[in-house]
Order: structure tokens, then C-alpha cells, then sequence
């Protein structure tokens, strides 16, 4: 497969799509671009500028990831993840929330690590990554500023920015570049992007988003000395399948021409 017949192919996933959707895609010289710099709800995505600046204030001893932090039982919240399980408060390692965060995408870690970092941080660490549309505005599951409209955003320009950051090691150390993309590579949702890739052939690192009737993933997807960044995004859909039956073909043919 070629690059122009790659690209007319993914055109094809985006034309069938009944929503919106923004995909980039970069391996070697090659750039697909649809719509990539549209910005969208961020839903799960904003996790990865967190656990990037989280790893910087490591780096800079605002505390050590082994640092043992409580979570009272008033600031567990629903959606994904493990902590909010618990009835009882729980005692866990900053570098155990991060995992949590990532791996099975947990709402309560994320909260308490937004608290620890700090808004403000995030926010400046977002803007040193040089993202043009990624805003954490709130925390995770808090509806009250969401009715007010308050939102978190993202764009596949800006995360496919952050996986680059990570994986060329331009943004930390190599010692934490090499930690996030160890907590990334044992994501538990694997679904979509890397949904056909062969695990025997590749080593993927992808991080995914939903909401109602929205799909998100982006991944780093190496073979080799070759190396393949993807994001998807979309929202509007006539249901959430539709969106994941999306991403999971771009992930095959960004997976075929990887190993081809």
C-alpha cells in the first residue's frame, strides 16, 4: 500500500463516519491531516498533558513519585477506574495514581493528581508543550461545571504533539520519558486503535477518551526502527460503535503500512 493509497483509505473511514472526525498521522515522512487541529471535547485524552506534568514536577522534587497520598472517600468519583470501588479510604503512591490514570483511565487518580500538581501547573505545562487547543478546565465528573459549561478540550494535532514530546524524549528526561511510556504500554483498553495489531509484532502505547456518542484513542505504535503516531478523534456520532469501528479500521491500516 502506498502513501496516497493509505491516505484515500482513511479519507474512506472519515467519509462513512456519521459524526465529526480528526485524525494525524505521522510515520517516517509520511502526514495524513483531516481536520486535525478542530478541537473537541477531550474526555479522557486531557489524562496524558497530566501525567506529563506531573513527571515534570517529579523532576523538579515538588515531590517523589513514591510519596504515599491519601484519598478520603468524599473525593472518590464515578466513571472509569478502581479507586472509587473502595468504601473505605485508600492509601496509594503518586506513581500508583499515574498508573491508574492511564491503565484504566481513573477518574478519582486523575482528581487527586490534578490536586497535587496543581491547574495552574497543568495549564503551563499544556502551554510549554506548545498545544494550541488542549485546556484543562475542571476536574473529572464535576457535572456542576459542566452544566455551567466549563470543559476540557483537545485536539488530534495536540496529543499526537504529546506523544512525540514522550517518545523522542524532548519535554523530560529520558527517565521519565522511559516511565510514561512504560505505564502507557500497559494500558488495559486496547480496543480501538491497536484493536488489530499484533502484540507478537509491535509495541503499542495509546491512551483512549469516550463519551456520549464520542470516541477518541491515540497511540504510539512502533515496529522496529519504525515508528507510527495516530489520533483520532470524534463526537457527533449516531452512536458510539460507529466511532470505534472507525478508529479501529484507521488503526489497522496505520498498523499495515507500519509492517509492510
Amino acid at each position: 500500500m502506498n502513501a496516497s493509497l493509505l491516505e484515500k483509505k482513511i479519507r474512506g473511514v472519515r467519509d462513512k463516519c456519521s459524526g465529526r472526525i480528526s485524525v494525524l498521522i505521522e510515520m517516517d515522512n509520511l502526514r495524513i491531516e483531516l481536520d486535525s487541529k478542530n478541537v473537541f471535547l477531550s474526555a479522557s485524552l486531557i489524562k496524558i498533558p497530566i501525567l506529563i506534568a506531573g513527571f515534570r514536577q517529579a523532576e523538579q522534587k515538588k515531590w517523589d513519585l513514591t510519596e504515599v497520598i491519601r484519598v478520603p472517600k468524599e473525593e472518590k468519583v464515578g466513571g472509569s477506574g478502581v479507586l472509587a470501588t473502595f468504601s473505605d479510604p485508600v492509601q496509594v503512591t503518586v506513581q500508583d495514581l499515574m498508573t491508574l490514570m492511564i491503565t484504566v483511565s481513573d477518574n478519582t487518580a486523575t482528581n487527586v493528581l490534578i490536586d497535587l500538581i496543581g491547574l495552574e501547573a497543568i495549564q503551563t505545562c499544556i502551554k510549554e508543550l506548545g498545544l494550541q487547543s488542549t485546556q484543562l478546565n475542571r476536574k473529572l465528573m464535576d457535572l456542576e461545571s459542566k452544566a455551567k459549561g466549563i470543559e476540557n478540550l483537545a485536539s488530534a494535532s495536540d496529543m499526537v504533539s504529546c506523544l512525540k514530546a514522550v517518545h523522542r524524549e524532548s519535554f523530560l528526561s529520558h527517565g521519565s520519558s522511559q516511565a510514561i511510556l512504560s505505564i502507557m504500554a500497559k494500558q488495559q483498553f486496547t480496543h480501538k486503535l491497536p484493536a488489530y495489531a499484533d502484540s507478537e509484532k509491535v509495541n503499542v502505547y495509546n491512551k483512549t477518551g469516550e463519551l456520549d456518542k464520542a470516541e477518541h484513542d491515540c497511540m504510539i505504535i512502533t515496529y522496529g526502527e519504525k515508528t507510527a503516531y495516530a489520533a483520532v478523534l470524534t463526537d457527533h456520532l449516531e452512536h458510539n460503535e460507529m466511532g470505534r469501528q472507525a478508529i479501529r479500521q484507521i488503526g489497522k491500516y496505520v498498523y499495515d503500512w507500519l509492517i509492510s
